[in-house]
């Protein structure tokens, strides 16, 4: 299917949406929006002012009973609309997120199946998310539990998966029966406005979503989070980000779910098939341009394996394709913005003086764009900066360990606990893995676990809450306990 470029970003709304209308924002000024991979402007939006994040969580307060009380199967209904309708502009949505993103149109592609999937489980346990009714042990009691929406809800995304994180988190919100405020990041906002479309025509009422992108993030959400009728908080982004509004959420003792930054350890085992760890460990550092909190970040490999794991993980990073993610052979898009480069290039020189050693990539590309050359580092010091802070970008440092028990306690030596892979084939490690690592993330033997149907969050500075899963709807929830004096009841 070809897309018209200049026509689908005409397509796409430029205002904020604010008590089911498309308004100007009220912000000094307006937000560009950039194509990574070649600096071109691709379109100028509307900026919220704190006025407008106001007008937002007024529209939202407003229908938050009425639509509370809609039918879990009316709500169902709007969410199973919006995956058909996503499914039917697959190929525009995969568009839009490689231009204002940079990554490879066949990774987006699949982030749109991947994205979509929360839709449809939603959809699904809308009508299943279930109370219990019982009799207190005492037997004085017959016990009736319920779920009732916790009430408008900030939602603010991230830059790197713009459409799976928007169905993650308005997903669950309808489902719930929540209204909401959504805050896209500023540096890919498009995808975001085009789904709050695609979902205004699959129901969604008005006042119920809200969409107020911004320049200034702490111009939406400081008024947002001192204001006592928001009562859920939503964020995805840095733990230092998220610690702040965790603060700023305190005073009102919102509902809170943060899922943060990370350093993932993919651990190999000198049993592993190297194969199958090979590929896993380019599956989980290469997605996304290795733009992702769930990307590995630490490759450590068993001692006897470590040269010829090392190797063969830069032949393939070596032989991979960079360029721009409309190419069709691209598999290796640009990063971000040129600082994202600059981080990168950093933390490699500093690991190259600290005794690593060069594999493949290690240097920026120069000419239009913001890419960074696959890399693999080998003989990494343990201590260094690239073992330590998020990469974010297309490095493989491979670190060494002698045992088992070293294998855990490198692991484990972060403040971070999102995801973490193990390759090997004694399945009884497995379990070992599981008990041993602090992480809300295991992969075993797989480079790729993230799913719609199952839990994702982290431990530690890694976050609070679970997003996807039965868990996902729970977090836009609150439990209503009744006791009713049992009529058997001496």
């Amino acid at each position: 299917m070809s897309i018209n470029v200049d026509e689908l970003i005409g397509k796409v709304e430029k205002r904020l949406y604010i008590g089911g209308e498309w308004v100007e924002g009220s912000a000094r000024g307006s937000l560009e929006v950039e194509n990574p991979a070649t600096g071109e402007v691709l379109a100028t939006m509307a900026s919220a002012s704190s006025e407008d994040a106001l007008k937002a969580l007024d529209a939202a307060d407003r229908v938050q009973r009425e639509w509370g009380r809609t039918a879990p199967r009316e709500r169902a209904e709007i969410l199973r609309r919006g995956f058909e309708l996503v499914a039917e502009r697959a190929e525009e949505f995969a568009t839009l997120m490689t231009l204002e993103m940079g990554k490879p149109l066949v990774e987006a592609r699949g982030e749109v199946r991947y994205a979509n999937e929360f839709l449809r489980w939603f959809s699904e346990e809308t009508v299943r998310h279930y109370g219990r009714y019982s009799q207190v042990p005492e037997g004085t009691l017959r016990m009736i539990t319920t779920h009732k929406p916790v009430g408008p809800s900030l939602l603010i995304t991230p830059w790197n998966f713009p459409l799976a994180m928007a169905t993650r988190k308005i997903g669950p919100a309808i489902a719930a029966g929540c209204t909401m405020i959504v805050k896209p990041a500023q540096l890919t906002p498009l995808t975001m406005h085009y789904f709050v479309q695609t979902m205004i025509e699959a129901g969604v009422p008005g006042g119920v979503l809200n969409l107020v992108t911004s320049k200034s993030a702490s111009g939406i959400s400081t008024p947002l989070l001192a204001d006592r009728r928001l009562r859920k908080l939503s964020f995805t982004g840095s733990t230092a980000v998220g610690k702040q509004l965790l603060a700023d959420a305190a005073p009102n003792v919102l509902r809170t779910s943060m899922e943060l930054g990370g350093n993932a350890p993919l651990i190999v085992f000198e049993d592993a098939d190297l194969d199958v760890a090979v590929d896993g460990a380019v599956d989980a550092k290469m997605r996304n341009i290795g733009e992702a909190c769930t990307a590995a970040n630490r490759i450590l490999v068993q001692e006897p394996v470590a040269e010829e794991f090392g190797r063969r993980l830069a032949e393939k990073l070596g032989a991979m394709t960079v360029g721009n993610g409309l190419d069709g052979d691209t598999q290796v898009g640009p990063l971000i913005q040129s600082t994202a480069v600059d981080n990168v290039e950093e933390l490699v020189n500093d690991a190259v003086s600290g005794g690593a050693e060069v594999l493949t990539g290690g240097a920026r590309i120069e000419g239009a764009g913001h890419f960074y050359a696959p890399t693999v580092l080998v003989d990494v010091a343990r201590d260094s900066r690239v073992a330590r802070e998020e990469i974010f970008g297309p490095v493989a440092p491979v670190i060494t360990f002698t045992d088992e028990e070293d294998a855990w306690r490198l692991a484990n030596a972060t403040e971070y606990g999102l995801a973490s892979y193990v390759f090997s084939s004694d399945l009884s490690r497995l379990f070992r893995a599981s008990d041993k690592l602090e992480f809300g993330l295991v992969g075993f033997n797989s480079g790729v676990i993230s799913n719609a149907g199952a839990p994702f969050g982290g431990v530690k500075h890694s976050g609070l809450g679970r997003e996807g899963g039965a868990e996902g709807i729970a977090e836009y929830t609150y439990t209503q306990y009744v006791g009713v004096r049992d009529p058997y009841a001496k």
